[in-house]
């Protein structure tokens, strides 16, 4: 089995002066769940090569299991080094994609021309896709058949009253919740900072760092189905 990581390649937070980039719980959790699950991970950017990481996940206090691990996985750090260009991915090279998220993907993920048809793509071939926290605003511009991805479909990703307690609603270039919202999408959300994923068809969704291991284990459990 073969899946698809893509991080974001983005790295300022606004005009804050600040840092952002992909958050470390929100690929360290999925990665392992499929390493360990035996998948084939491929790792991509809008850039290629290291993505930047944002320090705010890179905190004691935002420590896991995961990120512990990777924190002492050389291969790991390596891997993600050295991601690959994100235009020369082919949906039909994989057998589903996982966006993590982080802030960054608000400002290139989601307007990525080559990370739009990637996923328009992915559910053209009946392929299953997943997002998590912040990286569900990677399908604000995503149409099937003329229409919206998200539109009818429960949905869920970070909510306005987390980026709220997190202080940046002010500051991304918009809210992951009125997005989906606009777009069309159901969306659902369990209490702020809880785990909550929802399924719809070929689509995965998980709230907030939290959700991101089971984002990952819906995944494939889908894909085993």
């Amino acid at each position: 089995m073969k899946i698809l990581m893509v991080l974001t390649s983005h790295d300022e937070l606004g005009d804050t002066g600040k840092k952002t980039g992909f958050w470390l719980e929100e690929f360290a959790a999925p990665y392992y769940a499929f390493i360990d699950a035996g998948v084939d991970v491929t790792l991509a950017s809008p850039a290629g090569g290291q993505p930047p990481l944002d320090p705010s996940s890179d905190t004691e206090d935002a420590q896991t299991k995961d990120t512990k691990r990777f924190k002492e996985d050389s291969e790991a750090q390596k891997h993600l080094a050295n991601t690959k260009k994100l235009a020369d991915m082919k949906a039909e090279d994989f057998d589903s994609v996982f966006y993590p998220g982080g802030h960054g993907p608000l400002w290139d993920l989601a307007v990525d021309k080559d990370s739009i048809s990637l996923i328009e793509t992915f559910v053209q071939q009946d392929k299953p896709v997943a997002f998590v926290c912040h990286s569900p605003g990677a399908l604000k511009n995503v149409k099937v058949d003329g229409e919206y991805l998200v539109k009818g479909k429960t949905v869920t990703g970070f909510t306005n009253s987390e980026e709220d307690a997190v202080g940046l609603t002010d500051v991304v270039p918009f809210l992951v919740e009125d997005a989906l919202k606009a777009n069309g999408g159901d969306y659902q959300k369990a209490n702020d900072w809880e785990s909550y994923v929802v399924e719809d068809g070929l689509l995965i969704t998980g709230q907030n760092p939290a959700s991101s291991e089971d984002a990952a284990k819906r995944l494939l459990n889908k894909l085993n189905a």
